[in-house]
């Protein structure tokens, strides 16, 4: 990132992440987005928020309550001034990391000093669409589901690049790294232990804001990740049957969820910490893209890693944490492997990932971000990278640094 000024990570915060259907599914996007955001406001009471320059938010979907540019939604509804600026963007499950990233790219180059960042997606309430006639008369129309996976597809792109599902995406790099059935329930076995213990040992204590819930006459508290499971052993694992047929590996259990959730991440100049009375949590070192594949999407990380690795000169060794984004274990796996990861390894993904945690499309990136930066504080750590894959064969990456 070729930085003119030092960008900092100074606030992180995100609501629990609901399963489908679950605790969060009845907020609007619009206000789940407002959540973390209205949270860091709180925690934050003498900042001059009138001197916030941006919100980026990241969504995926933008195709039902999210539509409108939610995060100009969000920023209105938490009750930020009406004259602080906001704007969505869409690198799928990305997005959330892409906002981080774009927001740290215009303080770095001395365009703005304070922003939010972070992302956020409701696919429980993901709608329903339906085109509209490509002739007069025309009654060929279907409705297509916005949850997950492609819709309206440009038969062109069918044709040259294929639309598999991501489920088949995970399939595809599966064979073609050797990474059986064992071994991606050994790893998403492992990813609900480790979350599982990181939450009992109060790991997710500083990023998580309770939500208060209306049940009819009472009002009840969502403060935990809703999706972890303590039954969630290999064996267990091993008796789920496979999404795409009987010679396939991928399922349920192996996959991460669909999920509710928002995050947001307050970042700053040097100057707008020391205006504001700001403690630095981490440094923003740089991001990098890359395109793959799209039908082997999942291996989006390598490149994007490898491309900012030679950026900033540093080393994969270089990092003591290093986070990608848990879409399939058969997908993190061929990532670290390639990578020349230990599959086990205790520095990647270690308070566990999206199989155990959830993976609400938008918000992930910046749940990735704002979880390696506390840790990296919290452990007296150095350095981390974030990744994630991108649908339609993307990948992204981003470096942190502790702050001293």
């Amino acid at each position: 990132m070729s930085a003119h000024n030092d960008v900092f990570v100074c606030a992180a915060l995100r609501t629990p992440f609901g399963r489908y259907g679950g605790a969060l599914s009845s907020i609007r996007s619009d206000d789940l987005a407002a959540l973390p955001i209205r949270a860091l406001m709180e925690h934050h009471p003498h900042l001059d928020w009138a001197a916030l320059d941006e919100v980026i938010l990241g969504c995926a979907n933008q195709a039902g309550e999210d539509n409108r540019n939610v995060a100009r939604m969000a920023t209105l509804l938490a009750g930020l001034p009406l004259s602080v600026p906001a704007v969505t963007v869409n690198r799928l499950c990305a997005s959330g990391l892409e906002a981080i990233g774009q927001a740290a790219r215009a303080i770095a180059l001395g365009d703005i000093d304070l922003a939010i960042a972070g992302g956020v997606e409701s696919m429980s309430r993901a709608p329903y669409v339906m085109a509209k006639a490509s002739t007069a008369l025309g009654r060929e129309q279907k409705l297509e589901d916005t949850t997950l996976g492609w819709r309206l597809v440009n038969p062109r792109m069918q044709q040259q690049y294929g639309v598999d599902s991501m489920a088949q995406t995970a399939e595809n790099l599966a064979r073609e790294h050797a990474v059986n059935r064992v071994d991606q329930d050994a790893y998403a076995a492992r990813s609900q232990q480790r979350a599982l213990r990181a939450r009992d040992a109060g790991e997710f204590a500083d990023e998580i804001v309770a939500v208060a819930l209306q049940d009819r006459n009472e009002t009840r508290t969502f403060s935990a990740d809703e999706g972890l499971r303590a039954d969630s052993t290999a064996a267990k694992l091993a008796a789920l049957k496979p999404l795409l047929g009987p010679d396939t590996t991928i399922t349920a259990g192996n996959a991460s969820g669909i999920n509710d959730g928002a995050c947001a991440v307050l970042l700053a100049s040097q100057d707008a910490v020391a205006r504001h009375a700001l403690t630095p949590i981490a440094r923003v070192r740089g991001m990098a893209s890359a395109g793959v594949e799209p039908r082997t999407m999942g291996i989006g990380p390598v490149p994007a890693i490898g491309k900012l690795l030679a950026r900033i000169n540093w080393t994969l060794a270089d990092c003591d944490r290093i986070e990608i984004n848990e879409a399939f274990a058969a997908q993190v796996l061929a990532c670290t492997r390639a990578l020349g990861l230990p599959d086990g390894a205790a520095h990647v993904n270690a308070n566990g990932g999206a199989i155990a945690l959830g993976h609400p499309l938008g918000a992930s990136g910046a749940r990735l971000a704002a979880t390696a930066a506390l840790a990296l504080q919290r452990h007296g750590e150095r350095r981390a990278i974030v990744s994630l894959c991108v649908g339609v064969g993307q990948g992204l990456a981003l470096a942190l640094e502790r702050v001293e």
